[in-house]
């Protein structure tokens, strides 16, 4: 029985170890800003296409499928409502973090896995360089600072993908906007902006420890990469339940009020 659960213990530790010295590097110096703008590039810039591309046709997909059902009671007028408060809240961030997850997290573990395998990670430890400080925090702040903004992009396409379809079924432009506006709440924002930031983090650090725990050739760098996929996949929807049940219970502390959705 021991034996069997000492792996998992070991890997929580050391995954816990990394996530602890990255977050502590971030605030001490030197900070390289060059290496974090080169990361946001390719993390956040690169990521913006499919974003917006996920985005528009999510929320299109949701208005065509709820206009066939709102029609029947004569409230199309509603998808609005429906499209935007959905977006905002759910699916656009955890759609957003998916997306950046599956362009990015194996392109890091795999970076970082061929470094490991080809002792590149060693020679900096050999010359005094904190492999943690350059390697693992320009990633982990890039994604951490970006997928809240790519998650905005992200709502607001969903929302103007869902106009279009609703237009095509004879929907006041204003009367879609107006309703898409007064649905939304700060806290909605809040919600939406807070749990893409924790995603963006999961994401980093677990694509950096699959790269550092790299095994040696082709095949453990490719299995690096795809385990960080995988594991970051489930990562985001664990951690989505479990933010959704600590926002609702503040929703409801802060205002007295029980709230379906979060």
């Amino acid at each position: 029985m021991l034996d069997l659960l000492k792996p998992p213990i070991l890997i929580t530790q050391e995954f816990y170890q990394l996530a602890f010295r990255a977050v502590r590097n971030i605030f001490r110096r030197p900070h390289y800003v060059d290496d974090v703008a080169l990361q946001m590039d390719i993390i956040g810039v690169g990521s913006l296409p499919i974003a917006i591309l996920t985005g528009f046709f999510s929320g299109a997909v949701m208005a065509l499928q709820m206009s066939r059902a709102l029609a029947t009671y004569g409230a199309v007028g509603q998808i609005g409502q429906i499209v935007a408060i959905t977006l905002v809240r759910e699916l656009g961030p955890v759609l957003t973090a998916l997306v950046v997850a599956g362009r990015n997290s194996s392109g890091m573990a795999s970076e970082l896995g061929s470094m490991k395998v080809t002792e590149q990670i060693d020679a900096m430890r050999a010359i005094g360089a904190d492999p943690i400080r350059h390697l693992v925090v320009p990633r982990f702040v890039a994604t951490f600072l970006l997928i809240p903004f790519l998650t905005i992009y992200c709502d607001f396409v969903g929302i103007l993908g869902g106009y279009f379809v609703t237009w095509s079924y004879g929907v006041d432009t204003y009367e879609y906007w107006m309703h898409s506006a007064d649905v939304i709440e700060n806290f909605d924002l809040f919600t939406g902006v807070f749990k893409s930031g924790f995603f963006g983090a999961a994401i980093a650090l677990i694509a950096c420890y699959k790269g550092f725990q790299s095994r040696q050739g082709a095949e453990g760098v490719g299995r690096a990469a795809t385990e960080s996929f995988v594991v970051s996949f489930m990562a985001i929807l664990v951690l989505d339940f479990f933010i959704v049940m600590f926002l609702q219970a503040l929703y409801d502390s802060l205002w007295g009020r029980t709230s379906i959705f979060v």
